[in-house]
């Protein structure tokens, strides 16, 4: 079944639920008489006995409004079955939710959820059915309403307030009294039987499908979406490859790319929403979700049919289609139990986003490169290009001279070049008479023996520090800042000053605590140091990666560069140094 509709029938069943407890709440507050009342306000005994069949509505409706219960009445209240109210017996309430309410009876309130109403007693107050027909043969002082079903007054039927139907119709006898008035709205939309079995047979049990009467249709829809992944399965044979593989080698990545979307889709929305022109795109980005939602679930239906087959690489056992088909039979028999069909379907759901999303944000990455790839490797080709190039310009005239080192041959164009470069520099003498000949003033004097190479400078070419060892570096001065804060007794501040301090410490030293502990260091992509306006932008959007549920920090694990939003903002990245460069 479709997430949103699925989605969409969860919702009409908690809202009635939600407004009849809060209901039950506002009853249960109402105040309760004390047991000295006056006792004139009990009727005579005569007057009891003489009227108790005549007026005996009356006299309950006016006791439960002094003290909110019937004196010989209660609440008769069923979740997942049936009310049942019979003649001669008194209630204050009959209500059912996932249930159908019979009163023939004397009841106050006579409630169905997802159920009918079926009345041909005496009501006190309102008789209601919300997804469920109602059927009234007898006294409602109050109001009688239907949502999502039909209102049907018998011939004894007698109504002192308002007849209402949303989305049903109205059947009313020539005998039946309405003394309101009689509202339709919204018309007719059908019967909701085949919702109510629905949710008695599945709703109720946490799972999608079951084998019971009347959900005929739901298990023909589930046989529509697994042909639709079927179909999908055929015309992109290659993408739902791609997707199966990028999950089973990047499952733990897959699904951090569905929490983020599923995190990042309602501020998406609510972005464009309040850019007013970005309004139009919001059907094309839902309508997006929604077609990767369908591939996906198609990618893990396909996953799980070649687990079950092996997936053999020859033969028509080995296409995915077939592996589709394999995997939602397997599916629909989880669908069926309890519990687990719905963390079946949903798991489904999840991983299968997350893995096209992820395939996605690889195929951008791969065509990014691609697009990068041929500027860098025609750069060396032509030394020209780079401004700073110390070439002597005698070597223009030879240009094989000058890109033969990109080609590989550096060994015998040395050899060549020497000569030249030293018959240049001593004034035409030959190379050989300058090299070879002894020097008559004695032996050149020895050099000192050379010193251990220095460290590279610690530039943004160095190798980027990844998502979990920046966590690890900033957990450890999250400790360390707690710590220095617990010790001075001062609260409810621990983000500002570790901001505070993180910016300090990457102006002076280019690193904090942590950082210097896991030798990373904060650089800026354009070679300059760290100054003070560069290090409190940082720390300022460190807020900003913080505030949409972290999602900045989690940046890091996805870009190509390593960046977090932070690091974009203030133009810096992490890097990791060697084990002893000065930090300083």
């Amino acid at each position: 079944m479709n997430t949103f509709l699925l989605q969409r029938l969860t919702f009409l069943a908690v809202l009635p639920l939600c407004t009849l407890i809060v209901v039950a709440a506002a009853r249960a507050a109402e105040p309760v008489a004390t047991p000295d009342a006056p006792a004139s306000a009990a009727p005579a005994p005569e007057a009891v006995e003489e009227g108790a069949h005549r007026h005996h509505r009356f006299d309950w409706h006016h006791h439960r409004d002094s003290d909110g219960h019937h004196p010989h009445g209660n609440d008769l209240v069923n979740i997942g079955h049936d009310s049942n109210l019979p003649r001669g017996e008194t209630a204050n309430s009959v209500v059912s939710i996932f249930g159908s309410s019979t009163s023939d009876g004397e009841a106050g309130d006579v409630v169905s959820i997802i159920g009918d109403t079926r009345i041909t007693g005496e009501v006190s107050a309102s008789a209601v059915a919300i997804l469920g027909n109602a059927y009234i043969d007898g006294k409602v002082d109050g109001d009688a309403v239907t949502v999502l079903g039909n209102m049907e007054l018998g011939p004894h039927a007698e109504i002192d307030g308002d007849v209402v139907a949303v989305g049903g119709t109205v059947q009313r006898d020539p005998a039946a009294v309405v003394h309101g008035d009689v509202h339709n709205v919204l018309g007719s939309v059908g019967g909701v039987d085949w919702l109510r079995a629905w949710v008695r047979h599945c709703l109720l049990y946490a799972r999608p499908l079951a084998l019971a009467p009347g959900l005929g249709w739901a298990w023909g829809l589930a046989f529509a979406f697994l042909a639709l992944y079927t179909g999908l399965a055929l015309l992109f044979r290659e993408g739902v490859t791609r997707c199966v593989h990028t999950f089973e080698t990047q499952p733990g990545r897959s699904v951090l790319a569905a929490l983020i979307t599923m995190l990042m889709t309602p501020v998406l929305v609510t972005l464009l929403f309040v850019t007013v022109i970005g309004i139009a795109a919001v059907p094309f980005v839902v309508f997006a979700l929604f077609c990767a939602g369908l591939f996906g679930k198609a990618v893990m239906l396909a996953w799980l049919g070649g687990r079950v087959t092996g997936r053999q690489g020859v033969g028509p056992m080995s296409h995915p289609a077939v592996a589709v088909l394999i995997g939602g039979a397997l599916v629909l028999v989880l669908y069926l139990v309890p519990v687990l069909g719905f963390l079946v379907y949903k798991l489904l759901g999840l991983l299968g986003l997350g893995a096209v999303v992820y395939t996605v944000i690889l195929a951008a990455r791969a065509h990014q490169a691609a697009k990068e790839a041929p500027f860098g490797s025609t750069a060396p080709f032509s030394p020209s290009a780079s401004p700073g190039s110390n070439a002597p310009l005698g070597s223009t005239a030879s240009p094989g001279l000058a890109s033969a080192p990109s080609m590989g041959r550096e060994a015998p164009l040395t050899g060549a070049a020497a000569p030249i470069d030293a018959a240049q520099t001593t004034g035409g003498a030959p190379a050989s008479s300058a090299t070879e000949a002894p020097d008559p003033r004695g032996p050149a004097p020895t050099t000192a023996a050379p010193h251990a190479p220095a460290p590279p400078p610690v530039t943004a070419a160095l190798p980027r520090a990844g998502f979990w060892i920046r966590m690890a570096a900033l957990l450890l001065d999250a400790l360390l800042v707690g710590f220095l804060m617990g010790v001075l007794h001062v609260y409810h501040l621990e983000l500002p000053v570790l901001a505070a301090y993180g910016a300090m410490m990457w102006k002076l030293r280019g690193s904090t605590i942590g950082g210097i502990v896991f030798d990373l260091r904060v650089v800026r992509l354009d070679g300059r140091q760290i100054d003070w306006e560069t290090a409190i932008v940082r720390a300022l959007a460190c807020f900003l990666s913080l505030a949409v549920a972290g999602l900045g920090f989690f940046w890091i694990a996805f870009d190509d560069h390593k960046q977090a939003w932070h690091d974009k903002i203030a133009g810096t990245v992490v890097v990791r140094v060697a084990k002893g460069t000065p930090l300083v």
